[in-house]
């Protein structure tokens, strides 16, 4: 079945290869700037005034269409999850490759999780433009804390493994 796979596939390894790049830079760069220059500025701007109306209303604003901007990082992501895969096969790797097989690791240990719970404070259930339309303030604001301290808990290793998965897809040094 892998053989008539392979066979099926190879001939379409380098569009894959585009495919799964394009989707891993949309994913890892897609949200990097909203964070970086909105995000982490008016968040401090709300630590140091925590009871201005003004600073929460513009950390609420930013922090919602973050949410929404997340799509293009949560649509890249499963794409990512599919061509990683059909290169796997079409390309005839297998976990011989250190470098893979690390890649691998991370992937599913690090990054898939992150993505389950990112997913959900983003679109779901901590989604918080709905949570602010049905009028619970409370849940609203932990929802916003909730998100807030998953950035705190998880930028520094997304940038970190993101970087070493680059690093071990391009130079493959192991």
């Amino acid at each position: 079945m892998i053989g008539l796979l392979q066979d099926l596939l190879a001939p379409f390894y380098l569009q894959l290869k585009f495919i799964h790049l394009l989707a891993v830079m949309v994913w890892v760069w897609s949200t990097s700037v909203a964070y970086a220059y909105y995000l982490v500025p008016v968040f401090k701007a709300w630590r140091r005034n925590p009871g201005d109306e003004g600073v929460i209303e513009l950390r609420n604003w930013v922090m919602e269409r973050f949410d929404h901007g997340a799509s293009y990082e949560h649509i890249a992501f499963p794409i990512v999850l599919l061509t990683g895969p059909l290169l796997y096969i079409a390309g005839g790797w297998s976990t011989s490759a250190a470098w893979l097989t690390l890649k691998i690791l991370i992937i599913v240990g690090v990054f898939l999780p992150i993505e389950i719970c990112d997913y959900y404070i983003s679109h779901l259930g901590g989604n918080k433009r709905r949570i602010r339309e049905t009028g619970d303030m409370v849940r609203y604001e932990q929802a916003i804390h909730r998100h807030w301290w998953f950035f705190l808990v998880t930028s520094g290793p997304v940038m970190v493994f993101a970087m070493a998965v680059i690093y071990l897809a391009v130079t493959k040094p192991i």
